[in-house]
């Protein structure tokens, strides 16, 4: 079980952290024009915070416990992930997006398997 976590907790990390870098780096209409028709619905400001949000879930899915350095981080980190797709969710549902919908549901599901995983039985305090 423990290897499976951290299976899914790495791929959630390289997830996160690839969708959290475009939306710091690249501009809203390029992300638009890309295919991220969402990102028309908030402003800048917001799109930057959801991707330090995103780059800062995959940080805390691998390092606290990959450096033994606040281990509980890990589960808090896919709390955080659950709550972005929550979000995620929301906004494609508005939008009538159902394939984007799947995808967060999916992400959501193995996030919140982290959690539940590392919240019980494959805590890292034990």
């Amino acid at each position: 079980m423990n290897i499976a976590l951290w299976i899914i907790a790495g791929l959630l990390a390289v997830a996160s952290l690839g969708g959290g870098a475009l939306l710091l780096v690249q501009p809203k209409a390029k992300l638009a024009a890309s295919g991220w028709a969402w990102v028309e619905d908030f402003g800048s400001g917001t799109i930057k915070t959801i991707g330090g949000l995103k780059v800062l879930a995959a940080v805390g899915l691998i390092l606290p416990a990959a450096l033994d350095i606040a281990p509980v981080l890990v589960p808090l980190a896919a709390v955080g992930w659950v709550l972005l797709m929550v979000g995620a969710i929301i906004t494609h549902v508005r939008r009538h997006e159902p394939p984007a919908v799947v995808v967060n549901l999916a992400l959501l599901t193995l996030a919140a398997f982290v959690v539940v995983g590392r919240f019980g039985p494959e805590s890292f305090t034990g």
